[in-house]
């Protein structure tokens, strides 16, 4: 296998990761010709986390797998890396995106690598600080619209079609492209397939990605089963739970606060097919779960991953985790997606985690703090 090592001397025992396009170019839309865009995406780990099962869901085995560890800090660069790439190959040189936030960070950070002139839509003040900070300094021309995310993605899909913009969306269908990879390392880690695959829905690009990689796997023969796919909507904007969209969309998990998900159908497809399930929790389970992920595993998610640990804690207290055990006859292996860092929204962390203590500078002060 031919590698790049410190020395910039090729190898053949020394791997270093290049990136998703190289690392899964059989599975993916380019050539040996193709230019790829890359900032070596991919590869994120795959956290064991007992202390956290064990208080919110005691029947599993949780693993959670840290797209934090991407290069803008979210899951959004496995798509990215192939969007930008693709355009990139087809001359563009302008490109566009909707955001509710690290869908821009994410596309400005690409686009920047690339040369191409990146445009981004995103609601007014509804964006966390920390992903409209990616974006800006990363030479983005940042519009704020007087509206919310589904009104931002109405425009650029309108923009995209009458003029030479390419859309970044998860519409384009290189992201899911790129996505289904995250699918594929979990299996690579493990084995096997999970038995339950969590994750936060909010436009739904996602979950079709990781149920695209899945059954990509399952055909080859390179995993013998499919996991159920059991995604999560905070309660304010749960359109594929209530069966309906959601004009007004509201939720502390920014990222997942879309009335309107583009990839509903194949959302609602992936469930279905794979005998899982799409249901929501409330804000307060959502900050609750964060703390709890942070504290038990000290993984640091933004909100929107909490959504499916909260949800695996609800399914939890109904024994639907307990009848699969049974079932089973061991702990059912789950893998919850943490989409984004929890530095991408600081201030909800801050509020939820509390104020720092302040004592005298002296030890006899410190120890009484802490109890001693």
């Amino acid at each position: 296998m031919e590698v790049l090592t410190h020395n910039s001397q090729l190898t053949t025992n020394t791997p270093v990761w290049r990136g998703l396009i190289h690392h899964y170019r059989r599975y993916l839309s380019v050539t040996d010709s193709t230019p790829v865009v890359t900032l070596h995406e991919g590869n994120t780990p795959l956290i064991h986390a007992p202390r956290l099962a064990e208080v919110i869901a005691p029947d599993v085995e949780l693993y959670l797998k840290f797209e934090g560890a991407n290069p803008t800090g979210s899951f959004k660069d496995r798509g990215m890396t192939m969007a930008v790439t693709k355009a990139h190959e087809a001359g563009a040189k302008v490109a566009i995106c909707a955001s509710t936030g690290n869908t821009s960070a994410s596309a400005a950070a690409y686009c920047a690598l690339a040369g191409i002139r990146c445009v981004v839509l995103l609601p007014q003040n509804a964006i966390a600080l920390g992903k409209l900070a990616q974006a800006l300094i990363q030479g983005a021309e940042v519009l704020a619209i007087e509206g919310n995310f589904d009104d931002a993605l109405r425009i650029v899909l309108e923009l995209s079609k009458t003029h030479p913009i390419s859309l970044l969306n998860s519409l384009n269908p290189y992201r899911l492209e790129g996505q289904k990879t995250g699918a594929f390392e979990i299996c690579d880690y493990l084995g096997h397939a999970p038995d339950f695959h969590a994750i936060p829905v909010g436009n739904a690009g996602n979950i079709t990605a990781y149920w695209q990689g899945y059954k990509e796997y399952h055909g080859e023969g390179r995993i013998d089963t499919l996991p159920k796919m059991i995604g999560f909507q905070a309660a304010g904007a749960a359109p594929l739970v209530l069966g309906h969209g959601v004009d007004k969309p509201e939720t502390v998990a920014t990222a997942i606060r879309i009335g309107h998900p583009a990839r509903g159908d194949e959302a609602l497809a992936a469930r279905d097919e794979s005998g899982g399930l799409i249901d929501c929790v409330s804000d307060e389970e959502i900050l609750r779960a964060q703390k709890q992920a942070a504290a038990l595993s000290g993984v640091f998610g933004e909100p929107a991953c909490a959504a499916p640990l909260a949800g695996l804690a609800k399914l939890s207290s109904s024994k639907y985790f307990a009848r699969a055990r049974e079932e089973l006859g061991r702990k059912p292996v789950v893998v919850s997606i943490v989409t984004g860092h929890g530095l991408k929204d600081p201030n909800i962390a801050i509020q939820s985690g509390g104020e720092p203590t302040v004592v005298a500078a002296n030890n006899a002060a410190v120890l009484r703090a802490i109890g001693f």
